[in-house]
């Protein structure tokens, strides 16, 4: 018997080092582009030139991020890019919860029909020249709303947070509509705090791609003013590119290259997405309605 205890446990710790073993190796997969990237963003451009793989900058150098804040248009596109993350974020999934609550309904009339035509925009979409004939159609080129009114809705959000709001114990209503509460109070006051998990990883997904859009100002947006980071800092990486392409050959010593900027700008544009995820993450744990009903 004892002898079963003793493999039982060398192959408990055979499994532990291999599972130790293959998540250290993911991690410096993961982990060595990003350094290299974050070093090769204080590099010169002379050192970035003559290419390799950098652990550690040759010359150090702030030049490619002063190449990127140059630009004194860059704080006024990060200010864009903020309010259209964050107004675009919340109201995505205030709005996509709204709906969400009452798909969970099993008494709303004509559910069915609203899931069979919800279900339908997840596999067919209008076209881009359709799309945009009807953004001109409703006055929002070269507006700000552009960024958050088409992005308010996603039905693939909507089934999430639907699956979710059918967890929510009955109980807890039950009580709260004896208590005089309605169905807003209800969701305010139950549904919204115990779903939270699930509204911060919406958001979380939301906000990383408000932030990263880049297609919507290509398409709908000839007014600077309204550029987002992205756009400015893709004008800004097509600048130093040409830039650099002006100066080979020459006797200038180039003190960035179209790689730096790139480089920086990636640092610039990643970092807070970043900041924001570790305030998100406690949120992420499912399991906040554990004990919230003792039957």
């Amino acid at each position: 018997m004892s002898g079963k205890v003793v493999k039982g446990d060398l192959d408990s710790r055979i499994f532990n080092f291999i599972n130790m073993s293959l998540l250290l190796i993911f991690t410096f997969i993961i982990i060595i582009p990003i350094w290299n990237v974050l070093v090769s963003s204080f590099s010169s451009g002379r050192s970035l030139a003559e290419g390799g793989f950098v652990f550690w900058p040759q010359e150090f150098s702030m030049e490619n991020y002063r190449a990127v804040f140059r630009d004194e248009t860059i704080w006024q596109a990060f200010f864009i890019s903020v309010a259209k993350t964050v107004i675009g974020a919340s109201t995505h999934v205030l709005f996509c919860a709204m709906v969400a609550y009452a798909y969970s309904k099993q008494n709303l009339r004509g559910r069915k029909l609203y899931s069979a035509l919800g279900i339908i925009t997840l596999f067919f979409s209008g076209g881009m020249i359709p799309t945009y004939l009807l953004i001109k159609s409703l006055g929002l080129l070269n507006s700000f709303w552009v960024y958050i009114i088409p992005a308010l809705f996603s039905f693939f959000d909507v089934i999430i947070l639907m699956n979710f709001f059918r967890n929510v114990p009955k109980s807890l209503e039950d009580s709260a509509k004896i208590d005089g509460a309605g169905d807003w109070r209800i969701f305010w006051s139950i549904y919204l705090p115990l779903s939270k998990p699930a509204l911060a990883t919406i958001a979380l997904f939301n906000g990383v791609g408000q932030w990263n859009d880049f297609i919507t100002t290509k398409l709908y947006i000839t007014d600077q003013a309204l550029y987002p980071l992205q756009m400015k800092i893709y004008e800004i990486i097509v600048q130093s590119q040409t830039n650099t392409m002006q100066n080979i050959g020459g006797s200038v010593v180039i003190e960035t290259t179209a790689r730096g900027v790139q480089l920086a700008t990636i640092v610039i544009t990643t970092l807070p997405i970043i900041l924001i995820y570790p305030l998100l993450q406690r949120h992420f744990i499912s399991g906040m309605m554990l004990g919230a009903v003792k039957e």
